[in-house]
């Protein structure tokens, strides 16, 4: 544990992404394996959920370290981190503990989930007292789930391979799936990582996706994509759909479906397992989950709002009713493996051509190609374009017609650019103000926002929230804000202050649906602040009405 202690202290002193690769080297040269296999998994991204009740946690460290629970709660809100907080308070100890992250975690983290309060009181300050106060910091913050540091999953790709002396994409190509909680880390999966390449590699892969190939966001104006793109016909061009992306892996006679955050969701969409049937082995097929089904008994089935997937997304459960209310088919656009062979070095037209014959052969009503679009010049699918918001999709994608499917968001085996409608927005009124996280722990950054619930001149006028966001500021601006914040604070709800409404905010979100669970009786979906309108004054913020129009 000290020693992944350590790590994180290097990693989180340094902007430097040289000075990073160097601290994940250093560590990964002399860690053994099965420790190595966990900090592989913490760095590049992996969640587990919450070992230990958060309010549990705050009682025993207030009761250790003696304060009153009024200046426990005043000095979290302080600092902003609990795990931090709870190492500066808790009595300092030296670190008397020689067991490695591997050690700690399997045989004295993890086996604290779901212990009772009682045997949680007498086990959790045994533990603590062997750590020193940094390796108390990373303890706690593996007990609470909220580990991270600013390392990328690319980088610590890098380090492997560098140390390795492997290539960083065959090193990336191993590691999808690594973060996947239904596989623990271990000593055997962490080697595997990194041993030599071998003839048969491929062919032992199981279910194990591609990594995702990512596409790059085009805004410049239509008017200057000749200069930019070249000619219109040298690229495949498709709409953006609002759904989950996903890999579609057929093997040994069975099907895994993943998620592009690498999560396996086999069981979330049951209607799709038919497909054993309907593929051959040795085909992995990219595409996007949405909802697939007739807006009404007259129509054919069609691309539904992304709202309504949701809907299944939310439950733990999956019942005969939600699965006919709101059937999924997969709109498919790539092929990265066939016949078991890796596709991926083959251009996109060729890999599109073969596509449709794979998908013609599967005759399976919930695998739908996705349209290729037509358009004479770039100004006839910007012209298209315009349609997106009635159809329910985010824009379009371009895909160059000679490009390979690449690794991650990368240029080097060709691009695809996602060229994406503009954000609906509204100006909204910033009413709860909460401090952030991590650089921004001292400062309040996430915000609550709100809008009128009626126009202009009704006699009576009340701001209602309806979205939450902490994107889009410069750092000056978000200072700025925290001082106002501070200086017309009128109450304060635990770590969430209200203040006198006073700022107005240009918010944009890239979609809006009906929803039972808020005040406003609308969602908004990734919602981020566009700018500070300096120049408008509360009264001239935005009501209910115009995101009902927009909803609309």
């Amino acid at each position: 544990m000290k020693a992944f202690a350590e790590l994180y202290s290097r990693l989180d002193a340094t902007t430097s992404s040289n000075a990073k690769l160097a601290a994940l080297q250093d560590y990964f040269v002399h860690a053994a394996p099965a420790d190595a296999a966990w900090a592989v998994y913490f760095l590049a991204g992996g969640r587990p959920r919450q070992l230990v009740p958060s309010r549990l946690l705050r009682e025993l460290a207030v009761r250790l370290s003696g304060l009153p629970e009024w200046l426990f709660e005043e000095s979290y809100q302080a600092v902003g981190d609990m795990a931090e907080t709870f190492s500066l308070l808790l009595p300092e100890n030296p670190h008397s503990s020689d067991a490695g992250l591997a050690f700690w975690l399997e045989e004295l983290l993890l086996p604290l989930r779901g212990l009772s309060p009682e045997a949680l009181g007498e086990r959790l300050p045994p533990l603590w007292a062997q750590l020193d106060q940094q390796s108390l910091m990373v303890c706690l913050k593996l007990i609470t789930g909220s580990f991270r540091v600013g390392v990328s999953k690319l980088l610590v790709t890098r380090a492997l391979a560098q140390m390795a002396d492997l290539d960083s994409k065959r090193v990336a190509q191993r590691m999808v799936g690594y973060t996947d909680l239904s596989h623990q880390p271990t000593a055997e999966r962490y080697l595997k990582l990194i041993a030599p390449e071998s003839a048969d590699e491929h062919a032992q892969r199981g279910g194990q996706p591609y990594q995702f190939f990512l596409a790059h966001s085009l805004q410049q104006p239509a008017d200057q994509f000749d200069v930019l793109l070249g000619a219109v016909e040298d690229w495949q061009v498709e709409w953006k759909w609002d759904g989950i992306r996903a890999q579609l892996v057929k093997r040994e006679g069975r099907l895994w479906i993943w998620s592009r955050g690498e999560e396996l969701v086999s069981e979330r969409f049951p209607e799709l397992h038919s497909l054993v049937e309907s593929l051959p082995d040795g085909t992995v097929i990219d595409g996007e989950i949405v909802v697939w089904k007739a807006s009404d008994e007259a129509a054919a089935p069609s691309v539904q709002p992304f709202a309504l997937l949701q809907q299944r997304i939310g439950r733990k459960t999956l019942g005969k009713k939600i699965l006919e209310d709101v059937p999924v088919a997969v709109l498919v656009y790539d092929l990265l493996e066939w016949q078991g062979h890796d596709w991926r070095s083959r251009s996109q037209q060729e890999r599109r051509q073969q596509l449709e014959q794979v998908l013609l052969q599967a005759a399976a009503p919930c695998l739908q190609l996705s349209p290729v679009l037509t358009g004479e010049t770039w100004a006839d699918l910007a012209t298209q374009r315009e349609a997106s918001r009635r159809l329910g999709v985010e824009g379009m994608m371009l895909k160059a017609r000679d490009s390979l499917y690449g690794v991650g968001r990368t240029k080097d085996m060709g691009v695809w650019w996602k060229w994406k409608v503009d954000p609906f927005s509204v100006d909204a009124v910033l009413i709860y103000a909460q401090a952030g996280h991590g650089r921004r722990a001292s400062l309040y950054s996430d915000y609550t926002f709100a809008v009128w619930d009626n126009p202009p001149g009704s006699p009576q006028r009340t701001l209602v929230p309806f979205a939450k966001a902490y994107s889009g500021l410069t750092d000056e601006e978000m200072r700025k804000v925290d001082a106002i914040v501070r200086k017309t604070t009128v109450e304060k709800f635990g770590p969430v202050r209200s203040v006198t409404p006073t700022l107005v905010f240009e918010l944009g979100f890239e979609g809006i649906a009906l929803s039972k669970r808020h005040k406003s009786g609308i969602a908004v979906r990734f919602p981020r602040m566009l700018r500070w309108r300096l120049d408008k004054s509360v009264d001239e913020a935005d009501s209910l009405a115009t995101l009902q129009d927009l909803l609309a």
